[in-house]
C-alpha cells in the first residue's frame, strides 16, 4: 500500500503471486509478535519503521504483524496540530502523567515530518538511515483501489545496521 504523505507499507507474503487486482495488505504467516512498543524512545518520524497490525477491535494486545511492515513519510505538523495529537494520545494512553512531546520530538516533526497520530499504538522497530529518497520516489506513483500502486513496486534489497 502506498499513501502519499503518510506511509508505504510492505511485506504481505500474498502479493508475491497475487495478480494486479488483488487487494493486499491482510495476508500474514499465521502468527502475531507481542507489541514492543517503546513511546516516547521511539517514534514515529520520518524515516520511522514499524510493523504493521490489526486494528485495535480485532488486536486489543496491538500485537504485530509476523511480516508486513511500513516506512512513515507522513508530512510536516505545526506546533497546533502537535497540541492536538498530544490531547488525544493522552485520551488514548490515559497514562496517570499527561504527555508532551519533547523539543526534539516536536523540532522533528515540523521540520521533517512523520505521523504522530501513531505514537504509541504501533511497534517502531528501526530507522532509515539512508535512501529515503526511494520512498519518497515510490509515494510519487499512482495507485488504485486499496491504495495499491497500478504498477508493482519490489524490495530488491535493503541493509540491516544495528
Amino acid at each position: 500500500r502506498v499513501i502519499k504523505d503518510f506511509m508505504v507499507q510492505a511485506g504481505d507474503p500474498e502479493s508475491k503471486s497475487a495478480d494486479s487486482t488483488a487487494r493486499l495488505g491482510s495476508g500474514g504467516l499465521g502468527y502475531t509478535i507481542p507489541a514492543e512498543i517503546k513511546f516516547p524512545e521511539l517514534y514515529h518520524k520520518r524515516g520511522a519503521l514499524a510493523a504493521a497490525r490489526l486494528g485495535d477491535m480485532a488486536n486489543p494486545e496491538r500485537a504485530s504483524s509476523s511480516c508486513q511492515f511500513y516506512l512513515v513519510q507522513g508530512k510536516c505538523f505545526t506546533d497546533q496540530e502537535l497540541d492536538e495529537v498530544e490531547q488525544r494520545l493522552n485520551m488514548v494512553l490515559r497514562s496517570t502523567v499527561p504527555f508532551k512531546y519533547s523539543e526534539a520530538q516536536r523540532r522533528q516533526y515540523k521540520t521533517f515530518g512523520g505521523t504522530p497520530h501513531l505514537d504509541g499504538q504501533y511497534t517502531v522497530f528501526g530507522e532509515i538511515l539512508s535512501g529515503m529518497n526511494v520512498v519518497d520516489a515510490i509515494q510519487s506513483v499512482e495507485t488504485g483501489k486499496a491504495d495499491r500502486p497500478k504498477k508493482d513496486i519490489k524490495v530488491i534489497s535493503m541493509k540491516i545496521l544495528k
